[in-house]
């Protein structure tokens, strides 16, 4: 008898990672391709449907597949499209979904990446066992996946859950959203960034970072910065960690979590924004929720926890169902 295997697919602006998970969580094998490597539609399209078929045939002797996951950014779990991606301008409206079930005759499930992830870290993460969750990704952006009584909160057009949009201050920082002030442009690599360069502007103090351009600028310069002393990169963690408790803190007053994962980029600074982020955020919750909610860190690997959460999707749908 086959064992069963699916495709967990994310699709990001520079790559588009698949790869072939068991139930187990186990990522029996995993590639990629660049996602403007033919940008249009039927091109895209065509490329994913030969890499996986590729992939599979090589597998098909002992694996039945049973199903394709795929996070992308401002995927729709309800229609199955991806409208107006960030950082993929090429595509206005692709129905990814139906266009995949010409040629697979399996379940096919599509989220934003965000929301993926989340099942990720439900399923196979940190978060396993737990049924309300807070998935945060704090990469050049900042993406997050709710999930409440272990199922995502996707609201009634299939979008919800924008807490990098959540306003923390007022009339603040521009964001590519359109909006001002947005979580986003604070708690991120890029949101980050821009915090070394308004606090060396307003302190006028000596700082590592001085002669260093903003496209030259990266995190983890910042965090290696911070580690070695220098008080405008530390300055910039415990600024970014208070904005981030903040919004934590008033996202879990609505669904309250028994857990908050984060994950990406900045997260890997480790105590530099999980102490900031911890201390505001406790001091930001009502007295009834203190000490009760966890903010930890992924356990996914992070060459393959998009793919795992892409899967994750698919299963935990199988389950439920």
């Amino acid at each position: 008898m086959k064992k069963k295997i699916l495709f967990g697919m994310d699709i990001g602006g520079t790559n588009t990672v698949y790869g072939l998970v068991d139930e187990n969580g186990m990522l029996i094998d995993h590639s990629g391709f660049k996602t403007n490597k033919k940008p249009q539609i039927d091109a895209y399209v065509k490329i994913i449907v030969e890499e996986l078929t590729a992939m599979y045939k090589k597998y098909s002797a002992d694996y039945e597949l049973v199903g394709i996951g795929i996070g992308a950014p401002n995927g729709n779990y309800f229609t199955g499209s991806i409208k107006l991606p960030p950082n993929i301008p090429w595509i206005k409206d692709l129905n990814l979904v139906r266009e995949l079930k010409k040629y697979f005759d399996v379940p096919i499930v599509l989220t934003n990446d965000a929301n993926a992830m989340a099942y990720g870290e439900m399923i196979f993460g940190a978060a396993k066992g737990a049924k309300d969750i807070i998935v945060i990704t704090l990469g050049t952006g900042l993406g997050s996946g709710i999930i409440v009584n272990g199922k995502i909160v996707y609201g009634y057009e299939g979008i919800a859950g924008e807490l990098g949009h959540v306003c923390v201050v007022p009339y603040g920082r521009h964001c590519a959203c359109g909006k001002d002030g947005c979580l986003e442009t604070y708690a991120s690599a890029s949101g980050i960034k821009r915090t070394v360069f308004q606090l060396i502007a307003e302190h006028d103090g000596k700082s590592v970072f001085n002669k260093i351009t903003f496209d030259r600028l990266t995190s983890k310069m910042i965090s290696e910065a911070a580690l070695d002393g220098d008080k405008i990169a530390f300055e910039a963690f415990e600024y970014t960690g208070n904005l981030l408790g903040l919004a934590l803190a008033n996202a879990s007053l609505i669904t309250q979590p028994e857990v908050i994962v984060l994950l990406g980029g900045l997260a890997k600074a480790g105590d530099l924004i999980f102490r900031p982020t911890i201390k505001s955020f406790e001091e930001y919750l009502l007295p009834l929720y203190r000490n009760k909610i966890k903010i930890i860190a992924s356990t996914l690997k992070n060459d393959s926890a998009a793919i795992m959460g892409a899967a994750a999707l698919v299963w935990n749908e199988m389950d439920r169902k």
